[in-house]
């Protein structure tokens, strides 16, 4: 039997793991993007709520929200 460890990769399987690989940096970086608009749209959208007075208790949760949203996607 022919041992193989976990890290090679026949010839024939290397074009497909480097296809894999080119999706999931698109995916990883696209998901990135968008978490950071998302957070950038509830810290606006909290902001005005916020500066309305009456719904002050529903926008600053948004804007925490989203700041953190904004944290986790550019750190």
């Amino acid at each position: 039997m022919a041992s193989t460890t976990p890290q090679s990769t026949s010839r024939f399987l290397s074009p497909l793991k480097l296809i894999w690989r080119l999706i999931t940096l698109i995916l990883g970086t696209g998901g990135r993007l968008l978490v950071i608009i998302l957070g950038l749209v509830l810290v606006l959208l909290g902001g005005l709520l916020a500066s309305t007075g009456l719904l002050a208790v529903c926008g600053l949760p948004l804007v925490i929200f989203g700041f953190l949203l904004l944290v986790r996607g550019l750190f």
